[in-house]
């Protein structure tokens, strides 16, 4: 249980260096040919390990029409409507408002399984929504519901099923495989969305403004927070179940802060506190503390 954990952190730690790549990103390129290529990139990167590990022959006998329904909706749309939501909004508000994540993967979870709900979990997850609300109030003073953060929660739902999609529909998989496959199928339904925007008249990308900082960030952004963090992402998902593991993401603010800490911006103890407040109703929920 503490390894799942573990690897959970580290997939959100390793996620949370998304939005600040995506700031700076966002100023150069839309949301959708960003999408695009975050996952062409994550996919470019995971195809050839997971061909090393598994073997030519698993990889091409993978369920692939599969892969590209489950990946394109919840990863490829989803992926989408957070840029987007970002590109209206900013990093720390979405990465709060990622913190619904929990209701949806419980909700999900209990449906699919058809258990009841415990004490300790609706506890746990009142104590992570706690935290998350609050660092978002302490942020943004007041509580503003436009456009982006509808796109936010709409790709919060999104993930939420197609990371429970990914380790129910692919069970023959490795991890490394369901996290490829998945990948795949959101680069084929973004490129294809992209192509056929840009085709219906779309302003197009003006390559000029992308200089080493764009591409280090871009690097970042597709190889790191996307094909690694997703990897991880399924491990803990596989041995925690979506609802316990989805409580991590609450915890994506504090170190989406600390990364602007690091970066040179204030420290904010409002969600420092927020943050907190999520571990131990990871802690509850988990059965580690008594409610």
């Amino acid at each position: 249980m503490l390894a799942a954990n573990l690897i959970c952190m580290a997939s959100m730690l390793i996620w949370a260096l998304a939005f600040p790549a995506a700031d700076l990103l966002l100023k150069s390129i839309a949301p959708l040919p960003l999408a695009a290529l975050r996952m062409v990139l994550a996919t470019a990167f995971l195809l050839p390990l997971w061909a090393r590990q598994d073997g030519l022959a698993t990889l091409c006998g993978a369920p692939w029409r599969k892969g590209l329904f489950v990946g394109g909706i919840g990863f490829g749309i989803g992926a989408y409507l957070l840029l987007f939501a970002q590109s209206r909004t900013d990093a720390v508000t979405v990465a709060i408002i990622a913190a619904t994540m929990p209701v949806v993967g419980i909700l999900l979870e209990r449906v699919h399984s058809r258990r009841p709900m415990r004490a300790r979990l609706i506890v746990g997850l009142a104590l992570s929504l706690v935290g998350g609300m609050y660092a978002y109030f302490s942020q943004i003073g007041a509580f503003t519901v436009g456009l982006g953060a509808v796109a936010a929660f709409t790709s919060v739902a999104i993930f939420s099923w197609g990371s429970q999609r990914t380790v129910v529909d692919f069970p023959q998989l490795s991890n490394l495989g369901r996290t490829t496959i998945t990948c795949a199928g959101a680069a084929g339904v973004l490129l294809l969305t992209w192509a056929i925007s840009a085709a219906s008249g779309a302003a197009p990308t003006d390559w000029s403004r992308i200089g080493l900082a764009e591409i280090g960030a871009l690097a970042i952004y597709g190889f790191g927070s996307l094909a690694i963090s997703q990897l991880l992402w399924l491990v803990g998902v596989e041995r925690l179940g979506l609802g316990v593991a989805s409580m991590h993401i609450n915890a994506a603010p504090f170190y989406v802060m600390i990364f602007a800490v690091m970066a040179g911006g204030p420290w904010n103890w409002a969600q420092a506190t927020g943050a907190t407040i999520v571990i131990l109703g990871v802690l509850i929920a988990q059965g580690r503390f008594r409610a």
